[in-house]
Parts: structure tokens; sequence; C-alpha cells
């Protein structure tokens, strides 16, 4: 919309993607990402989507976004249908950039091996960040399931490590 502001079909559908993505939005941060409060949505996706396939669009901006909500129809709405999806690719963005910032200090230099056993680590490590859990605890801990690991830590009262001195018989500080 920045490069072509007068745009009026540009806008058009750009407004009604908005207008379909702020109620299913609203009800995520209401409820969450379950999808017995999404379901619902799923009609108005319906809806919108026999409107765009009525439209057509002289301008080649809004012509191409059409195209692509189109061809992505399938997947563009895949939270409204299971638990816990997210609605946008931030989470994968996210994950992403620690191997493209990896990359980029390699300069293209790294065995197919090393990428592999980074990638392992780093899915690892994105776990465990998203669960909670100290990336190096885990490590440390041996354990082989994140889950696992997570619920036994959040389970148990975690007491500060203090040194209790315990007292010594008689017998025994005679020895020392």
């Amino acid at each position: 919309m920045y490069r072509e502001p007068f745009n009026t079909e540009f806008k058009e559908l750009v407004g009604k993607v908005a207008a379909l993505l702020k109620p299913m939005i609203e009800t995520i941060d209401r409820f969450g990402l379950k999808t017995r409060f999404l379901r619902k949505h799923k009609v108005d996706a319906d809806r919108f989507f026999k409107w765009l396939s009525r439209r057509e669009y002289r301008s080649e901006t809004a012509s191409r976004c059409k195209q692509r909500l189109e061809k992505n129809r399938e997947t563009l709405f895949t939270f409204l249908d299971h638990d816990d999806v997210p609605w946008n690719n931030n989470n994968a963005e996210h994950a992403v950039k620690a191997f493209a910032l990896l990359r980029r200090s390699f300069g293209g230099h790294s065995t197919e091996k090393g990428i592999k056993e980074y990638l392992i680590l780093l899915s690892v490590c994105q776990s465990c960040k998203y669960m909670g859990v100290d990336f190096l605890d885990f490590l440390r801990s041996g354990e082989n399931d994140i889950r696992t690991f997570a619920e036994s830590r959040h389970g148990r009262r975690r007491r500060p490590a203090v040194y209790v001195p315990t007292a010594l018989s008689g017998e025994e500080s005679a020895r020392n």
C-alpha cells in the first residue's frame, strides 16, 4: 500500500483480509489457539474466498495478491483446524534466525555433517526456550525428553543449595 497509495483495489482487498483476521486474533487473544473457539471463523474464511473468487482485479498488485491468497487457501487458515498452531509464522522466523546468523559467521564454509549436528542442537535449544527450560541444564541432566525434564523441574520445589555442617561425634572430631 505504501508503494501504491492510490490503488483502491488493493486497499479494498487488504481491508477485507484485515476484517477477516481481526475477529480471529481477538478470539486467540481471549481463548488461545483452541480449535473449539476458532472453528466458528471457518464460515467467515469460506465466505471471504467466495467473495475473492468472484472479484476481478485490473491492478497487477491486487491481482497477484488474489492469486497468492487463492493458491494458499488450503494452508492459510490451518490454525482454525488444529489446536496450538500459531496464526502467524513468527515462531518459525525466530527459530530460523539463529541458523542464518551461524551461516553468516561461517561464511559458507561448513560440512553437511556439521550443519546437521548444529541443526539438532538448535532444535533442542529452541524447544528448551519455548518450554522455559535452561538449555545447559537440560544438556547436563542427561535426560532425553525435554518435556519430562521440564515437568520434573516444575513439579518439585527448587531449594537453594545450602551447606549444612553436620555435628561430628567425639571419635570423628578426634580423627580430624
